[in-house]
């Protein structure tokens, strides 16, 4: 049957150099490669063609969407954290003089901790307890109020000083941590780090809390903190990891303001 338009003639005859093309590279004909398919792998071609930017675009968009957010967080974390010091400076200065007066040691307990991918860094605090802590707490391991065994909790630790039990109440203690998330090892919100210890006895699943940076406060820290079980506290971790965003961190600072002042599950 003929083709009546001009175009169609002109596909035809295009359709026709292929088939002869084919031919003369040892195509067989019979073998069903007849005009149709032929038209049909061009057009495919073409498709795979157009599809290709098309994938790169998506690509592209969503490494700009994962940057934008890294960068709005940082951005958040620098700005929070120099707001905070700045207005903390006076409790500061209080918690200075009454640490120094209840009994000898530093003002800050520098410990190491594992962060980001696993990397070790210092980690800082207010000294809450007496000067030989790690020394006693290989004694008191039996008493280990944590069910999961992993973290070391206990509400009536003979190790805390009095200023330390008022300060870790409100988590006044945790405040030299600013300085950690202006250097970048921490960031507002994000899981707690861990002490290599811990992390030691991870199980890959576990693992999962070190993909970001570690936080002052995060899910667990405004549901309940100490009082929940450390198994619970890696799923809610894992719960922020998949979910985290700008918006959500704002939510979960707001949230924390009234954890702080009730202590609830602080010790």
């Amino acid at each position: 049957m003929r083709l009546n338009s001009l175009e169609s003639a002109e596909l035809e005859k295009g359709l026709f150099r292929r088939m002869q093309d084919a031919s003369a590279s040892g195509v067989d004909m019979a073998s069903g490669l007849d005009g149709f398919s032929l038209f049909s792998s061009s057009i495919s071609s073409h498709a795979g063609f157009f599809s290709k930017p098309r994938s790169r675009l998506k690509k592209r968009i969503r490494l700009f969407s994962v940057n934008s957010s890294r960068v709005f967080k940082r951005g958040m974390d620098v700005c929070g954290s120099l707001a905070a010091i700045i207005m903390l400076l006076p409790l500061f200065l209080v918690i200075a003089v009454w640490l120094k007066l209840d009994s000898p040691g530093p003002l800050i307990y520098r410990q190491v901790r594992v962060g980001l991918h696993g990397r070790p860094f210092y980690f800082y605090k207010f000294r809450s307890m007496y000067i030989d802590s790690e020394a006693r707490r290989a004694a008191l391991e039996k008493t280990n109020e944590s069910k999961d065994g992993v973290i070391f909790k206990m509400k009536n630790d003979p190790r805390i000083t009095r200023c330390g039990r008022f300060i870790r109440k409100y988590s006044i203690d945790e405040a030299p941590q600013f300085f950690n998330v202006l250097l970048g090892d921490m960031s507002l919100v994000g899981p707690r780090p861990p002490l290599p210890s811990e992390v030691a006895q991870y199980t890959l699943d576990d693992r999962k809390r070190l993909d970001i940076l570690p936080g002052i406060t995060c899910i667990w820290q405004i549901s309940g903190r100490s009082d929940i079980p450390f198994r619970e506290q890696v799923v809610l971790d894992k719960e922020y990891i998949r979910g985290q965003g700008f918006w959500k961190d704002v939510l979960i600072l707001f949230k924390t303001v009234p954890a702080v002042l009730t202590g609830k599950g602080a010790y």
